[in-house]
Parts: structure tokens; C-alpha cells; sequence
């Protein structure tokens, strides 16, 4: 099987490396916007789902690049917030646009404030869209069951990491690390799930 490239549509330099850990066994180069010197490149994530915007953000990119090109959105969702729908798709901007990660998780602790634990139950979710070279599109999902702790634990991940505790773990993402979050996560689930596929297509040419 011959190499490809696949280029990824996020500008988070933390998501880069995570993908770029799960995937680094595959026939397959991983690079980033900054790897091709694209560096205004901005799509607008008004989607009313994570796969909308997902789709959205690939289907951009794939019309400036060639490859393959793989875009994902993520999304808490908190049991008691909104019938379990936020911060959802809006979770990145939870505290407005531009929000630093200690904004939303600050957000989010204050939303909660007195929520018993049992009733902080949570899940993190991810869709992965990958367009292929000749314009189709392919989706896949993962998802980690958690809950919300009361204050930030663990050095380690990004996002809402230090407030998520895994389930099977009495631990946040943060203090789990990387070795451990890129075989549990929601991303890594997901990510599993597109080595699969591209695989089959590899196969299949």
C-alpha cells in the first residue's frame, strides 16, 4: 500500500499531536495546516450538529488541498445542562468566542455549582469527517462516559480535561495522560474507526 497524505483541518496543536500519536501506524502522512503554510484558513462552525460542522470544516479544506483531508468536532454533553445537550456543539465557545479552555471550564463549574455528583454524569463526543481524493465523504463517531468533577485535577490534555472523570477510572483525563486518553478517549474511538476505513479503502484500490 502506498503512502497518502492526510491533511488535518484543525489549528489546535494539541489535537495535531493526538491524532498524529493514534495514527502513527498507518501507510499514511499526517500533516497539519501549518505543515502546508495554509494559515488563514477559518471555516465558520455553525452547524446544528457535530457532524454538520465536521463536514463542513473537511469539505473546506479539501477544495484548497489535494489528499485526503479529515476534520472532527467535539462536544461535551452534560446530563443536567440543556436535556443533555450542552455545551454541545457550542462547547469550544462555551464562554464566548475566542474563550480560553479555564473560561469554559470555569463556565461550566459555575453552571453546576451545587449539582450533586450523581447528577454530573457526562459525555464527551466526537465525528470525524474524512473526504476522500475523489469527493466522498466519510463519517465516523466515538464517545466516552465520564462525570463532571467539582474542581479542575491533572497538568496534563486540554479542553474540559481536568474536569472529566472517566468512567472505569477515578481520575480526570488530565491526570491520566496521553498513553492512556489516546486508547479511551472519544477521539481515539472514533480515530480507531477511520484507521479501519481507510484501510478497507487502501484494500480495496
Amino acid at each position: 500500500m502506498s503512502n497518502r497524505e492526510l491533511i488535518l483541518s484543525t489549528g489546535n496543536i494539541n489535537k495535531v499531536q493526538e491524532i498524529k500519536d493514534i495514527l502513527m501506524d498507518m501507510p499514511i502522512t499526517v500533516l497539519s495546516k501549518e505543515d502546508l503554510n495554509i494559515r488563514s484558513f477559518e471555516v465558520e462552525e455553525d452547524g446544528e450538529t457535530l457532524e454538520e460542522n465536521a463536514i463542513k470544516k473537511a469539505k473546506a479544506l479539501a477544495d484548497r488541498v489535494e489528499g485526503m483531508v479529515m476534520a472532527d468536532d467535539s462536544g461535551l454533553f452534560v446530563d443536567f445542562l440543556d436535556g443533555g445537550r450542552a455545551p454541545g456543539v457550542h462547547s469550544a465557545r462555551y464562554a464566548g468566542c475566542n474563550a480560553t479552555d479555564r473560561a469554559n471550564n470555569d463556565k461550566l463549574l459555575k453552571e453546576l455549582e451545587g449539582v450533586p455528583l450523581e447528577k454530573r454524569r457526562a459525555k464527551f463526543e466526537t465525528v470525524i469527517a474524512l473526504v476522500l481524493e475523489n469527493g466522498n465523504v466519510i463519517t465516523v463517531t466515538g464517545e466516552c462516559k465520564g462525570t463532571i468533577g467539582f474542581e479542575p485535577r491533572g497538568e496534563k490534555g486540554f479542553g474540559y480535561d481536568p474536569l472529566f472523570i472517566v468512567d472505569g477510572y477515578d481520575k480526570t483525563f488530565a491526570e491520566l495522560g496521553e498513553k492512556i486518553k489516546n486508547k479511551i478517549s472519544h477521539r481515539a474511538k472514533a480515530l480507531n474507526k477511520l484507521k479501519k476505513a481507510i484501510m478497507n479503502i487502501m484494500r480495496d484500490e
